[in-house]
């Protein structure tokens, strides 16, 4: 049975792009609890299923939800471990923004009742679709490419400092995919004006952890963009300033790079097909 706040659309390359955080609904008794509905989808990967939608005509495959990352984070560990132990970061269910903003009027905070509803309703069918998804793909394929499609805001000093480069490429370490299409993809971003870093603040979510397995087949990558390179991103965010209006003539010197870099991914993984 679908999910009416999952979005798939099937395609037949060896790549799926998984976009996690680009929903903004928020049930209303969930909303209703809220100190402020801007501050609530402050933090999401603002206009990412735009910058993206030519994935589909390369034949990948792309899974997102339309909820908001404060109703539940699909990329957290839903042990509760930390991705980042000793730096700041949020929950499965976030209570702050990355600003260390609170979420939720005193004495609303979800419940550890409320937080396993929201896993079993909302976190526990997109990882298994996008098993589903990643198991199908296999079938056709010795290896695959899970892709994690992300953006922030560039200046967020509670989560790192100074200005975040403009590619961020996570590979846990280089545990989640082959070095061969790491860096092939760092050779991509090298010719671009964009600034770029591996494994730097960001080295990939929960997701790209989980299954990322080169040696199993599945290569998985992530990519946090900094939101200034295809936004006009301002300094201070507030309800007058953001989110930025999604402009295409924006983020065109952007998505150049992004359609070669997926093309890539599909490249590395034809090469070996079943």
């Amino acid at each position: 049975m679908s999910e009416p706040w999952l979005e798939i659309q099937r395609g037949d390359a060896p790549l799926i792009v998984s976009m996690p955080h680009t929903g903004m609904d928020i049930p209303t008794e969930i909303e209703q609890r809220l100190v402020s509905p801007w501050l609530a989808r402050k933090d999401t990967d603002w206009w990412i299923e735009k910058l993206y939608d030519f994935a589909p005509d390369l034949g990948a495959t792309t899974l997102r939800t339309t909820f908001s990352r404060t109703v539940i984070d699909v990329n957290r560990d839903p042990s509760g471990t930390s991705l980042y132990p000793g730096q700041n970061t949020t929950e499965l269910c976030p209570t702050t923004t990355f600003d260390g903003e609170l979420l939720y009027r005193e004495g609303a905070v979800p419940t550890e009742h409320e937080i396993a509803g929201r896993r079993m309703r909302y976190f526990d069918p997109y990882h298994a679709a996008l098993q589903t998804e990643i198991a199908r793909l296999r079938s056709a394929y010795r290896r695959i490419v899970l892709f994690e499609a992300h953006s922030i805001r560039s200046v967020i000093p509670r989560l790192f400092d100074g200005e975040l480069p403009n590619f961020n490429i996570g590979t846990n370490g280089g545990a989640s995919c082959d070095s061969e299409l790491t860096s092939a993809i760092e050779s991509i971003c090298a010719t671009t004006s964009f600034s770029r870093v591996t494994n730097g603040r960001f080295k990939g979510g929960y997701t790209t952890r989980q299954y990322g397995r080169s040696a199993g087949g599945i290569h998985a990558i992530q990519l946090e963009l900094a939101a200034r390179g295809y936004m006009d991103e301002p300094k201070i965010p507030s309800p007058d300033n953001w989110p930025v209006p999604y402009s295409e003539t924006r983020a065109a010197s952007l998505r150049a790079p992004l359609r070669h870099i997926l093309q890539t991914c599909i490249a590395f993984a034809s090469e070996d097909r079943s």
